[in-house]
């Protein structure tokens, strides 16, 4: 068998959330990365802005959490220093639920948005 080997292994990222317009505020401010709502699929969504086409990706769209807290994690890129972005997270709302952890690629420490979505926010 021959093993297929993708350029990237996640190749889009999707976050349910309960109430877009906060979670677009949420976001936007703790990334500090402006979301674009796109209502041309089926469902209408808020989607993060990414360096070119071809970059890796998501979105916010009405759905249905995970109970607080267990579902899947996704990392987010956000400036340094990201210390100023987990404050950010707990002004908007969030919680930071772990200390910061340095990895050789950067830094980054887990999160839960106001739907208890578990998010990385991740500074290299």
């Amino acid at each position: 068998m021959n093993a297929f080997v993708p350029q990237n292994a996640v190749v889009w990222a999707e976050i349910p959330v309960t109430d877009m317009d906060r979670a677009k505020a949420f976001y936007a401010t703790v990334l500090q990365n402006e979301l674009t709502e796109q209502n041309d699929g089926p469902n209408p969504m808020a989607v993060f802005a990414a360096g070119d086409k071809e970059a890796i990706a998501g979105h916010l769209y009405p759905g249905k959490p995970a109970a607080h807290g267990t579902g899947n994690t996704i990392h987010l890129a956000v400036a340094a220093p990201l210390e100023a972005a987990l404050e950010r997270v707990t002004a908007s709302g969030g919680s930071v639920i772990s200390p910061v952890i340095a990895i050789p690629a950067g830094r980054f420490a887990y999160c839960l948005d106001p739907d208890g979505n578990s998010i990385g926010l991740f500074s290299s």
